[in-house]
């Protein structure tokens, strides 16, 4: 049987989630392993275990570089936790044991995030990172006796692979029991790293009893970081909405939008909650671009923010010139996306941020940071290689 509570003795805490009403046993006493932590959505997750008092140890590439660390070291400062860091690289197998040592709970968040990765680069930049490093992480759990519970982030992309395929699901929705059978190498490759990565993980899970595995399966995540990520995917799209490139008009491609606060609790409730297993799709709402656009243009007018809708036709037309695929645009654009968060909702108790809080929040702290170009002719920061 896998192993479902922590030690009894250790535990020092119990929290209820601010805005979930999710009660939960909190070991202060037992570090956490985060994976990733640099990064975008591992960040705010960073920032909501150490919010909840625990000790944080973050493999990171080079310890050293303070400058890579800085906005974590800030958080740890002003709040209840602690954070330290170990030497780990994402490929090297044994590299995360130090890491892990005295740990009872492991959230693997790191995996590459680029929606343009060449095809011949595919395996070398997707797939490996995807699948091995999640393999490497296991094999490091499954040498660390103390690791009871194993938190992975996965993607609603290893559900469905675009809207359609949501559609297609048994009620015309996605629930947990989906798994997505329709992305490869060649079509999303993104969707099919994380679905690999994850059915790895399960496969790896299941041989075991000495930890449970859970799975948070995040739509596409929106919302404020830590600090602005001039590299992530999601700051790269909000700056096209926000910097005039879509402003006469953004496809109405489907999508499932979260807010990264929300996915920092969910995170936290899939550590701690004693009864939490298996996948959670964690999705605040099902929109689109056009829509997401407009709840920052709601707020802030002067900006070029597209207003209106580009016909489908044209964003077919034009899509292998901005990287995207024109089956992505036949089966999303004009289709309604549709995720089922209720088993979050019933299991974590989770409630999500409004689309509007998401966009509008997001985009303050792109133009804070100076990410966003100013109607007035401010110079925008730029935007270089993307990682989550």
């Amino acid at each position: 049987m896998y192993a479902t509570s922590l030690n009894a003795r250790d535990v020092a805490t119990a929290r209820e989630m601010a805005g979930v009403g999710l009660k939960m046993n909190i070991d202060t006493n037992s570090p956490v392993m985060l994976t990733g932590s640099t990064g975008y959505v591992a960040g705010v997750i960073c920032k909501e275990l150490l919010e909840a008092g625990l000790t944080v140890h973050c493999p990171v590439r080079d310890p050293t570089n303070a400058n890579n660390v800085k906005h974590l070291t800030d958080i740890a400062e002003a709040s209840k936790g602690s954070l330290k860091f170990f030497k780990a690289e994402l490929l090297d197998e044994g590299s995360y044991l130090e890491s892990m040592q005295g740990c009872s709970v492991v959230v693997h968040t790191a995996s590459p995030f680029d929606l343009n990765v060449p095809a011949a680069k595919c395996r070398e930049l997707l797939l490996d990172p995807a699948i091995k490093g999640t393999q490497n992480v296991l094999k490091s759990v499954a040498k660390t006796p103390s690791v009871r519970r194993v938190v992975l982030t996965s993607s609603c992309y290893a559900v469905a692979t675009d809207a359609t395929d949501s559609l297609q699901a048994p009620g015309g929705k996605c629930n947990e029991d989906v798994w997505n059978s329709s992305a490869s190498e060649s079509y999303n490759p993104y969707a099919y790293s994380k679905t690999l990565a994850e059915r790895a993980a399960w496969e790896m899970a299941g041989a075991q009893s000495q930890y449970r595995l859970v799975v948070i399966n995040p739509a596409w995540v929106m919302g404020p970081g830590v600090k602005a990520h001039a590299s992530s995917e999601s700051f790269s799209f909000v700056k096209m909405l926000g910097d005039g490139v879509m402003k006469s008009g953004a496809p109405k491609l489907g999508f499932w939008v979260v807010d990264v606060r929300d996915v920092a609790r969910a995170h936290l409730a899939a550590a701690f909650a004693e009864h939490a297993e298996g996948r959670y799709i964690i999705s605040g709402i099902n929109t689109n671009v056009l829509e997401m656009a407009q709840k920052i243009g709601s707020k802030y007018p002067a900006y070029p923010i597209p207003k209106s809708a580009s016909p489908k036709c044209l964003i077919w037309l034009v899509a292998p010139c901005v990287g995207m695929d024109r089956r992505l645009i036949s089966r999303s654009c004009n289709v309604v996306s549709k995720m089922d968060n209720s088993k979050s909702v019933s299991d974590l108790k989770m409630e999500y941020h409004s689309l509007d809080d998401t966009m509008q929040d997001m985009f303050t702290q792109m133009i804070d940071a100076g990410l966003i170009k100013d109607p007035l002719g401010k110079k925008t920061a730029q935007v270089s290689s993307r990682t989550e």
